[in-house]
């Protein structure tokens, strides 16, 4: 009603002046009527005509970005112990398909080295004989873990301090978490004795060829023929590390439990420190 009184007001004014605006266009009235001013007005009806407003919609596609699904690192750990006093921990972490870091952390030894293996089977019904030879899914020879020709599982030596304790970081790339050729369910092997890796050799032996050689005797025989002439038979299938004395099969560590044992450490913590509150303000009170 306001906008209908507004614009017949506009036009009263635009006809008293002789002008017209584009908007506005009267139609004629047969019967014009002279106002108290002596104004006429020809007003009948109004139309408007709004110019036509084209809007252009443009849609820009907005390129996504791609996903990125990082991977959890994938643990696994194990438990060594026998029938002695020797015992310890194995964890291993590995990154994707990267290499595999193994943290050992061995008590109860006799100082010095001592060799450390990954064995065949997780099979400790026997003790650690049933765990079987070295893991070697490629078939080869003794070694040692730097070398080529070596089995899988040959992880040279770890050195137990005057305390009889053992502690190492080995990173390599032969002993993944998953994969045909997981350590998953298989055992690792702390030995008696020092890996000789595949090169041992009888010392006995080895002052008789160098006998030979300073008199020229058979002087087309290398040295390096030494382990045919008298060393250990066992250097090339187990390094001659001796009995074993503690193993323990591979478990993964599935991220459930990962979370359960950072909750269990949560929850003791916020127990202590409860306990350690409510000890104080009973001494307090009493």
């Amino acid at each position: 009603m306001q906008a209908a009184i507004a614009a017949m007001a506009a036009h009263t004014i635009l006809a008293a002046s002789h002008s017209s605006h584009p908007l506005l266009s009267a139609f004629p009235n047969p019967s014009p009527t002279t106002t108290p001013l002596g104004l006429s007005s020809a007003f009948h009806g109004v139309s408007l005509k709004l110019p036509q407003r084209h809007h252009n919609l443009s849609l820009t596609a907005v390129a996504s970005k791609p996903l990125t699904v990082v991977a959890a690192a994938k643990k696994a750990v194990a438990v060594l112990k026998g029938t002695s006093n020797v015992e310890g921990v194995v964890t291993l972490t590995q990154d994707d398909a990267g290499p595999t870091t193994v943290n050992v952390r061995v008590t109860g030894l006799t100082p010095g080295p001592h060799g450390f293996h990954l064995h065949e089977y997780g099979d400790t019904t026997n003790g650690c004989i049933s765990t079987g030879p070295h893991f070697n899914p490629n078939g080869m020879t003794h070694g040692a873990p730097e070398d080529e020709v070596r089995h899988a599982g040959d992880l040279g030596n770890i050195v137990a301090n005057a305390d009889g304790v053992a502690e190492a970081t080995i990173v390599d790339n032969q002993i993944p978490l998953s994969g045909p050729n997981t350590v998953i369910g298989r055992a690792f092997v702390v030995h008696e004795l020092e890996d000789d890796l595949g090169k041992g050799r009888n010392l006995g032996m080895e002052s008789n060829l160098s006998f030979i050689l300073e008199h020229n005797f058979y002087a087309h025989i290398p040295t390096s023929c030494n382990d045919k002439l008298g060393g250990h038979e066992l250097s090339l299938s187990t390094g001659n590390a001796g009995g074993r004395l503690a193993c323990g099969m591979q478990k993964k560590i599935s991220s459930f439990m990962q979370l359960r044992g950072w909750l269990d450490s949560s929850v003791r913590l916020a127990l202590a420190r409860y306990q350690c509150g409510f000890h104080y303000w009973l001494q307090i009170l009493l």
